[in-house]
């Protein structure tokens, strides 16, 4: 029987627990990424394809729509559109050059006295569209007259108004004159839908006859 203090056992004994070190493994998750990437990857290009293949059917879809529709069109129909288009813009062209005096003569009613008339009134419009205005007329008296030139300068429509052969009668004081304008071309011009200009409450015109002309 050995004694006790020999060992029964040539393998040293552990004079501790040896601590373990954590290690983590960067390649394994860096291998999951990978995979989990060219997963999401993979189905967004499954899903492309199919989408694209959507689109395609929706396509050829309408486009035989569209070629059944064509084919359904009555080519007279078609025509008298055209026809009725090129009317309609033929007839917008002439309503624009169109020149119309009414809107001017509404505005003389409006502004001038009723104790001012015209004798001669000449209208001409030249290739530019500037329309100018020619005349002479009687008013009562000068202070009618002067009201007349004022109320043409308040409003702006009737541009540059020059009253001249200004000559007072010795037997009635009444006042004879010749005038030359230039008028706002919104004047001469044609709108349907244009509201009329309001008539000005003013004394009736004394007894007289009017000469127009108009020239083109």
């Amino acid at each position: 029987m050995l004694p006790p203090t020999i060992p029964t056992s040539f393998v040293p004994r552990p004079s501790g627990a040896v601590p373990r070190r954590f290690h983590f493994d960067f390649t394994g998750v860096f291998g999951i990424l990978s995979y989990a990437i060219l997963g999401i990857v993979f189905v967004l290009a499954i899903g492309v394809f199919i989408y694209g293949r959507i689109l395609a059917g929706n396509q050829a879809g309408k486009d035989a729509a569209l070629v059944k529709a064509e084919a359904s069109i009555d080519q007279a129909t078609v025509e008298n559109f055209a026809r009725l288009r090129d009317r309609l813009d033929s007839g917008s062209k002439l309503l624009a050059n169109h020149i119309a005096f009414s809107n001017f003569f509404a505005l003389i009613e409006t502004l001038m006295p009723g104790t001012v008339r015209f004798t001669t009134l000449h209208l001409a419009v030249n290739d530019d569209g500037q329309a100018k205005l020619e005349g002479s007329g009687v008013a009562k008296s000068f202070n009618a007259l002067a009201a007349a030139s004022s109320a043409f300068a308040a409003d702006g429509r009737i541009k540059d108004a020059i009253f001249s052969n200004i000559v007072v009668s010795a037997k009635d004081g009444s006042v004879s004159f010749a005038l030359s304008a230039m008028l706002d071309p919104k004047l001469i011009a044609f709108s349907p839908s244009a509201p009329a200009l309001p008539s000005a409450a003013a004394p009736a015109a004394p007894s007289g006859s009017a000469s127009t002309t108009t020239a083109p």
